[in-house]
């Protein structure tokens, strides 16, 4: 195929993709953002029709002989809002091309050749994941679309924010909930027999995967519209538990179970630094239970060095539950109890606010190993700036979310003159040279497990191996030290 069929069908594809352009490029020049909210004109229903139907047959050309469509679009009047799950793979843009519905993406998808022109007819919502003030204006905008009572096109939002391989649904993210509008569920399903289609953190990657599906005589798709989702009051206050529910509608129409982890998490899990999580980290469940609190670990990054600081001035003095509630200035709640059950020792009901610094700093920049053992340092050291074995011991335990840890191997490597301290120099100076510190000290025999489970089982649900809970029920278990 790669030599006969993979050829031919590039060929008629990319053709195809080059037609539309000059359409939507034209089409898009000098359109002014009110002409969007009138009735559609002759010539713009045209090139609707002509884009439409140049991109099914683009469509066709990839192997997408026939795309088997179940249930009604709803017309904007009825739901300004689309939420599409799951999502993972590029050819979800195929009931975007289908509709010509705006769609929320990110703000770099512009700049693509030939493609960023075609998402430019659609007037898509950009947002840049690293921009907090453009998230904001963001909802903002989908929020004013939404409630323009059917004069904008409708908006195709995938809540989910990242790709999976489709066994689960992750948290979906809040942004088409906010307007508190109706949404209609969307769900897609790939029922081929070779999964080609599916493009994630981890496998091949979209040259692969063009490759792969190209070379499949036939794909199959299928969209189903389910019924338009009216929120309640309730929801229409609370977008988390409007955005849960109708996941759960979805997942049951795809019959896949949900999962409590996030896009964010995928950073988290899979960041790449000095020290990479072990699959028996706690500090996804920790990640998660700042967001339940509502505070948002990338808001919380600048306040760090002020958090460090209030948590050194208590010289390793422990707190309760109310001493930590005021620390954070949150009220005390059954979230918050379980996030203090991860740090606590011994059962003597209080904690070590630095070990919290420490985890919040890790979920505030998972890439950023050395800011955080910097940070963790300036917390634990002594006057002359040193800290002992149990000092590093703490800190790498928290750092990496695990209850247990053995230090004195790597301690010892650092402490070359046997002072039995060390400091930070020393720290980074070792860690210049020796970079793979961490698999050879910390969790060698662990990563020697973990290989061997990658070479033999395949991830739960494609994000990593340790996102998807063995037991629902374990969730109404009280939380224990730094366990998973």
């Amino acid at each position: 195929m790669t030599l006969t069929l993979f050829p031919i069908r590039l060929f008629f594809a990319a053709f195809m993709m080059l037609l539309a352009w000059p359409f939507a490029f034209i089409a898009s020049m000098g359109s002014a953002e009110r002409e969007l909210e009138k009735p559609l004109s002759w010539w713009r229903k045209v090139v609707d029709f002509l884009l439409k139907a140049i991109m099914r047959t683009m469509w066709l050309a990839g192997g997408f002989h026939w795309i088997n469509v179940k249930g009604r679009q709803a017309l904007p009047a009825e739901a300004a809002i689309l939420t599409l799950a799951p999502h993972s793979s590029y050819f979800d843009a195929i009931p975007v091309t289908m509709t010509m519905a705006s769609i929320v993406m990110k703000a770099e998808s512009k700049d693509i050749p030939v493609w960023g022109t075609l998402i430019k007819y659609i007037r898509p919502v950009f947002v840049s994941r690293s921009d907090q003030d453009s998230r904001r204006k963001t909802v903002e905008e989908i929020k004013r679309r939404a409630q323009s009572d059917g004069k904008w096109p409708q908006i195709m939002i995938f809540p989910e924010g990242t790709c999976t391989n489709r066994s689960c649904l992750i948290t979906f993210k809040p942004g088409a909930f906010i307007p508190g509008v109706p949404v209609q569920p969307v769900v897609l399903r790939y029922p081929n027999k070779l999964d080609t289609i599916t493009w994630t953190w981890q496998g091949p990657g979209a040259l692969e995967i063009l490759w792969l599906t190209l070379c499949q005589f036939h794909n199959f798709v299928e969209i189903e519209f389910l019924p338009v989702y009216i929120p309640s009051e309730e929801e229409k206050k609370n977008p988390s538990l409007y955005a849960n529910n109708v996941r759960r509608v979805m997942a049951e129409a795809l019959g896949v179970s949900v999962t409590d982890y996030t896009f964010e998490d995928c950073q988290l899990a899979l960041a790449e630094g000095q020290l990479r999580l072990p699959s028996n980290t706690c500090l996804l469940e920790f990640a998660k239970l700042v967001r339940s609190l509502g505070l948002k670990p990338e808001k919380l990054e600048k306040d760090l060095d002020r958090y460090s600081q209030s948590a050194k001035k208590m010289k390793g003095k422990r707190v309760s539950l109310k001493e930590f509630a005021a620390y954070l200035e949150v009220p005390v709640s059954d979230t918050l109890e379980n996030m203090f059950a991860l740090f606590v020792e011994n059962e003597d009901g209080v904690i070590d606010l630095r070990e919290y610094v420490t985890a919040l700093s890790v979920v505030c920049r998972p890439s950023k190993t050395l800011e955080t053992i910097q940070l963790a340092f300036k917390m634990y050291e002594s006057q002359n700036g040193t800290i002992i074995e149990n000092d590093l011991a703490c800190i790498l335990k928290t750092a990496l979310g695990v209850s247990e840890l053995n230090v004195t191997d790597l301690f010892k490597a650092i402490d070359a003159e046997e002072k039995g301290e060390i400091t930070y120099d020393d720290f980074y100076r070792y860690t210049e040279m020796y970079p793979d510190f961490a698999e050879e000290y910390l969790y060698h025999d662990q990563m020697e497990v973990e290989n061997c489970l990658k070479t033999s089982l395949p991830a739960p649900n494609g994000l990593c191996t340790d996102f998807s809970p063995e037991n629902a029920d374990d969730k109404k278990n009280p939380l224990q030290k730094k366990l998973n």
